[in-house]
């Protein structure tokens, strides 16, 4: 990756997003917010929850954008029965009876967690560590997991039969909560045609690693202006409770606010948007167009909410105004 200033690697960066978007469009249709999102969480060295009914294309998304991308991928189909070791990996002895450590799935660049709230939360927590320090440890010995590193899930809503919900700290860990809904029926017409028509897509290789690993330390040298950072934070803030900088909604309707981690989030989110947009600092309409899916699953609603039938995404609207 040779360029001779930083604004033309970020010119460089919205070219490839444009090819990237481009080829996924061939499979995925009527999804390109959907897109636009899981990509500013790669870039963004952050991890993805999908969350929505089957058939809305979750995992065709994932392995389409694995496709695109030059990068190790592995799937974990998620079940009640499944083991951590059936994540991690496991040591086995072998002829010199020594322990060898037989790496699991979870070590890829991209790893697809399918049905994530289909498996009990002992399995469930084996991803905590891998997610946040990119390594996993085993027998008190510590391997680590080669970057780039991206967990991209999927899950069913909460009220279906069979799910366990993910644990807070777990939530926490994924930069997006992103929610698909049902396509239109423009859309539907065209992925029934393409789907139903016999027709073979082949998508090309569009990013390797070792420029996603150059874009992202890219995305954390762009300047961001003082009021845009101080928006971030206290947006973040505003969700907290009875505390000195709370909002109304939040003293009223939640019971648990978003953490610091938010707030990166927040910043790093809106600095990866901006350079997507073609813009070389981020503004605080970039930091509104990231904040509900980074918000949304770290704010927990008190009974007072249920009851009024007021949604998280209403409280953060709200938030923003």
């Amino acid at each position: 990756m040779n360029f001779k200033t930083e604004v033309e690697a970020a010119n460089a960066l919205q070219a490839d997003y444009q090819k990237l978007t481009a080829e996924i469009r061939k499979k995925i249709y009527g999804q390109d917010d959907i897109i636009k999102k899981v990509l500013i969480s790669i870039f963004s060295s952050g991890h993805c929850l999908l969350v929505g009914v089957p058939g809305l294309a979750k995992t065709l998304l994932v392995n389409t954008i694995a496709q695109v991308l030059d990068l190790k991928y592995q799937r974990i189909q998620f079940t009640p029965d499944l083991m951590p070791s059936d994540i991690i990996g496991t040591e086995i002895l072998n002829n010199e009876r020594k322990f060898n450590f037989i790496q699991g799935p979870l070590f890829a660049n991209i790893l697809l967690a399918d049905e994530i709230n289909r498996t009990p939360p002992k399995t469930q927590s084996a991803l905590l560590e891998a997610m946040q320090e990119q390594m996993v440890t085993v027998n008190g010995k510590t391997y680590q997991i080669q970057k780039p590193f991206f967990v991209l899930a999927t899950q069913n809503p909460i009220e279906q039969e069979g799910t366990y919900p993910l644990p807070e700290a777990q939530l926490d860990r994924f930069m997006f909560s992103i929610y698909l809904d049902y396509p239109k029926i423009e859309d539907e017409l065209a992925i029934v045609e393409n789907t139903t028509s016999g027709k073979e897509i082949a998508l090309d290789k569009i990013m390797s690693a070792e420029q996603i690993l150059y874009y992202q330390k890219l995305i954390q040298k762009v300047p961001i202006n003082r009021n845009v950072l101080e928006y971030a934070v206290n947006l973040a803030a505003k969700t907290r409770p009875n505390t000195e900088n709370s909002h109304s909604m939040a003293n009223e309707y939640i019971n648990w606010g978003a953490g610091p981690r938010a707030s990166q989030y927040l910043v790093i989110g809106a600095k990866t948007n901006a350079l997507l947009s073609g813009k070389y600092s981020p503004d605080i309409e970039d930091v509104k167009e990231v904040a509900v899916s980074i918000l949304r699953h770290r704010i927990m609603k008190n009974y007072k909410a249920e009851a009024e039938g007021i949604s998280i995404e209403n409280i953060i609207q709200e938030l923003l105004k």
